[in-house]
């Protein structure tokens, strides 16, 4: 019998080897072939690079997302989840009475039982800042919340439905835009009287107008998509196509500019409760507690500069946070 590999030319032996790899290369390739090599995993189960591709925590899946990618993205948020924490549980933590008036006036950092000190009326400043940031961060989320429903109906009915109704809506839009926030939030809160709904109130409705604009731009853009004209040739109705249609995908941009405007609802709650139109005495606030404290600011400047300080890092870290956002949840740069 002879070698028929030896005697076919085409099939010699030194040419074996190049068959075989296109035998292999043409051979069809099971899924989990495909995946393991998606993976790219070594035979003990790491990454070619050496890192474990196994962890499944928190940390990961944020990263995963593109959130906290930079390091004031990450220490904003840690500072927000920590003010958030301290609003929720430091109240059960702290034992002092906020509103407690004692004898023990003006006693300076590190005093025996009172960490920072006590303010001109010898209530204890820690138990007061602790106590402080509820108030501040219910008006904020809760105005912006408002802000958010009021704003994303509005843009979301303009752009969707077009011609009149657009007109009208967002003619009534620009004319909120015509006055500038703060003062609307002041003529609003004085016609309402100063307190935590009417405060929550003027926020919300001073801020949903840019929200407003921003969905209407957005909802248009997704109104002249072929899925959202097959929807309405299928006969889908109204609300539907908003809500689980149209909504779902300008999501990502409206969060973004949501948090952001966290940071413009914390500084008008603050600005207001300076002026005596927000949060009333002796409801401990940070805003109250700097326009209170403003007489002391050379003899103790922390009856000043600790409110203010942490005012001022909240607004500052909610703009990193929605930066990072922005950048994770909208990165065909639409905000």
């Amino acid at each position: 019998m002879s070698d028929r590999t030896g005697s076919d030319p085409g099939l010699g032996t030194t040419d074996a080897p190049a068959a075989v790899a296109t035998a292999a290369a043409t051979a069809p390739v099971s899924g989990g072939a495909i995946r393991s090599a998606r993976r790219g995993r070594d035979r003990d189960g790491r990454d070619r690079d050496g890192r474990d591709s196994e962890r499944r925590g928190p940390v990961a899946k944020l990263r995963r997302l593109g959130i906290g990618t930079s390091w004031p993205a990450k220490v904003s948020w840690v500072f927000l989840v920590a003010i958030v924490l301290v609003a929720l549980a430091g109240p059960l933590l702290i034992s002092a009475d906020p509103v407690r008036q004692t004898s023990s006036a003006m006693l300076p950092f590190g005093s025996p039982g009172h960490l920072l000190g006590t303010d001109d009326l010898g209530r204890d400043e820690l138990a007061r800042l602790v106590h402080g940031a509820r108030p501040l961060l219910f008006v904020a989320f809760a105005s912006t919340a408002l802000a958010a429903v009021i704003g994303t109906g509005v843009g979301l009915l303009a752009g969707y439905a077009g011609g009149v109704v657009e007109q009208v809506l967002m003619r009534a839009v620009d004319l909120a835009l015509a006055f500038p926030s703060i003062l609307l939030v002041i003529l609003l809160v004085a016609a309402a009287g100063p307190g935590t709904t009417s405060l929550v109130v003027g926020v919300g409705v001073s801020l949903a107008p840019g929200l407003a604009r921003l969905a209407r731009a957005l909802a248009a853009r997704e109104t002249a998509r072929d899925y959202i004209v097959a929807a309405r040739l299928g006969g889908t109705r109204t609300p539907r196509v908003l809500v689980q249609e149209i909504l779902p995908n300008i999501a990502g941009p409206m969060v973004a500019q949501v948090v952001m405007t966290l940071s413009v609802a914390a500084g008008f709650a603050a600005g207001l409760s300076y002026l005596g139109l927000g949060i009333q005495p002796p409801t401990p606030d940070w805003g109250y507690m700097v326009q209170a404290g403003q007489e002391f600011l050379y003899s103790a400047p922390r009856l000043v500069v600790l409110p203010a300080a942490l005012t001022l890092l909240f607004v500052v870290a909610c703009n990193f946070v929605g930066d990072d956002l922005r950048d994770a949840l909208d990165p065909k740069g639409t905000v």
